[in-house]
């Protein structure tokens, strides 16, 4: 199995897909990785903007946060 691409405390940009209009855009932090199969790794996260933790998928995520943006990983 592979690891997981992001880390806990890491911050992520949900990239919403036709599906998601009810979920907020923004930054989210990952708070646990959950286990799930390679094709589907899943993430907990709780949002920047307001606090509410919610289950992503891994496609629909993308680093984010200051650290990406300076090209670099914390």
């Amino acid at each position: 199995m592979a690891p997981h691409k992001f880390a806990v405390g890491q911050d992520v940009e949900f990239n919403p897909g036709p599906w998601d209009a009810n979920v907020p855009r923004g930054l989210y932090t990952i708070t646990r990785a959950l286990p799930g199969d390679d094709l589907d790794r899943t993430y907990r996260a709780r949002g920047t903007k307001d606090g509410i933790e919610r289950v992503f998928r891994e496609q629909q995520l993308k680093a984010g946060g200051i650290a990406a943006r300076e090209g670099t990983l914390a």
